[in-house]
């Protein structure tokens, strides 16, 4: 355990180890079958450049506790954003009003959990002075539009967590955890005879902000990152329509694995699965992809957006083979609906803070290498459209039907990348475009961390992953026949 973290959280508010184990075990006296407490403390920092000036500058300080109690499938569930015994002990009454009997139960001795460290503790806050972090902001505005003249709007946003957490549960585990977590993004405004598009890129890591002064392809970081939103910018400016119709569609690797968490992710969720509103509810054991296809979640990868040494209920993050050459293998599991369907939890219990529930949700979810170059696979495309960056989108998460933009996308004429399009839409079933994969290439990448997942009102930061692959055919939504 990090002894700052028990420091900050407990003994600098007056809370000990003991008072912890003695509300669990008086709620555990109740006829309830878990209960867990979540303290958590969180510093935020933002800068905002906008029109060649760093315009807005801000921290903020969130802390809290929240108390859960489980009976069956009922969750009574209080928090308060004071760290204190007495909230404690009245978050703890509210909570428990589900159990209206009582039983005797022994809590166990505390076990801390053993972990090995994915990201480093720095606190990212400090890790810069004020005047490193501004000059990041204005090497990005000087290198945006020095790179092209037709550059008219440069906006960007650096900024960073620093999170402390401690959970005690009544199955004996008592954990800490630091996690820090930097971002920049970028939107680039381009102009050419009065006609305006935008480009944007970004980057994260579970570090300090030194991150950004590190060099990516024989660059700077900075500099790679505000070239590449002017980029995109200047491939939309200069794009075509999109044809429209069913054909092959080639999806770059990297982010583009968005598309795999949003319409396959979700739908491996274990609360879909037990409620049974998920495509693949009991479908374990079953080919629902191609074969070509393995696809994991890996909240151990190190330094990444979506990494976590321990989920948000106190257990060891893990790396979960989903699908294996096309079968499904397992779902991910939180502690509660791991319990409802008789087994263990896979370290995917999260939540945004002390103010919500934990729930079963991605870290970061990706599909493995094949053995096919990118080449190779553009090449087999006679006619269809190479999908290198996706903008935003949205899946069903019962019926796996999904809808997704393109934000940098090029039309594939007999093997080769012939011109770019702009505003293609990628329409389909998750378990139908999966099944219609037939390349997939040794090119595996993750995302840069820009990743963002958004569930029942909660937001959680994730990565995503994979090889160029070939769909063999989906539907693409475009702006002429």
């Amino acid at each position: 355990m990090h002894s700052s973290v028990i420091n900050n959280l407990l003994i600098s508010n007056k809370i000990t180890q003991e008072d912890i184990f003695n509300i669990l075990s008086d709620l555990l006296k109740k006829n309830i079958d878990y209960a867990d407490i979540y303290i958590q403390s969180i510093f935020n920092e933002s800068w905002i450049l906008e029109n060649n000036i760093v315009k807005e500058g801000y921290n903020d300080i969130d802390q809290g506790l929240g108390v859960r109690t489980i009976f069956g499938e009922s969750t009574g569930f209080a928090y308060s954003n004071s760290i204190s015994l007495k909230s404690l002990l009245q978050s703890s009454k509210l909570s428990s009003k589900i159990a209206t009997n009582f039983k005797k139960s022994v809590l166990h001795p505390f076990c801390s959990v053993k972990k090995k460290q994915i990201f480093s503790t720095i606190n990212p806050l400090n890790s810069l002075t004020t005047k490193d972090k501004l000059d990041i902001l204005l090497r990005v505005n000087s290198t945006a539009r020095g790179y092209n003249s037709k550059v008219i709007e440069v906006n960007a946003c650096l900024s960073s967590t620093y999170e402390e957490i401690l959970i005690a549960s009544t199955d004996g585990n008592l954990a800490t955890d630091i996690r820090p977590l930097v971002h920049l993004s970028i939107v680039v405004l381009v102009e050419n005879n009065g006609k305006i598009e935008s480009g944007s890129s970004g980057g994260g890591r579970r570090t300090g902000y030194q991150f950004f002064l590190s060099s990516k392809i024989g660059e700077n970081y900075i500099d790679y990152l505000s070239k590449e939103a002017v980029r995109i910018a200047l491939i939309n400016l200069f794009a075509k329509e999109t044809p429209s119709g069913s054909f092959p569609v080639v999806l770059g690797s990297g982010w583009p694995g968005i598309l795999l968490h949003e319409a396959i992710g979700h739908g491996l969720e274990s609360d879909f699965n037990r409620k049974k509103t998920s495509i693949f509810s009991n479908k374990i054991g079953s080919q629902v992809t191609s074969k070509l296809c393995t696809i994991i979640d890996d909240g151990t990868l190190l330094n990444k957006r979506g990494s976590l040494n321990i989920d948000d209920e106190g257990v060891l993050s893990q790396k979960t083979i989903l699908i294996k050459e096309g079968i499904l293998i397992n779902y991910m599991y939180d502690k509660f609906n791991a319990r409802l369907m008789n087994t263990k939890s896979t370290g995917n219990g999260r939540r945004q803070s002390y103010k919500n529930l934990p729930m079963p949700r991605m870290t970061n979810t990706y599909m493995l290498s094949g053995f096919s170059s990118r080449k190779n696979i553009i090449e087999s495309v006679d006619n269809g459209l190479y999908a290198v960056n996706f903008s935003d989108g949205q899946v069903d998460i019962t019926s796996g039907n999904f809808v997704f933009s393109t934000s940098e996308a090029y039309v594939i004429k007999k093997g080769k990348i012939s011109y770019p399009v702009k505003k293609a839409m990628l329409i389909g079933s998750g378990i139908d475009v999966m099944n219609n994969i037939s390349m997939i290439g040794n090119d595996f990448n993750m995302d840069e961390g820009i990743g963002t997942c958004m569930k029942e009102g909660q937001s959680l930061p994730v990565g995503v992953g994979q090889p160029t692959l070939k769909i063999d055919q989906i539907t693409v939504g475009g702006t002429v026949k």
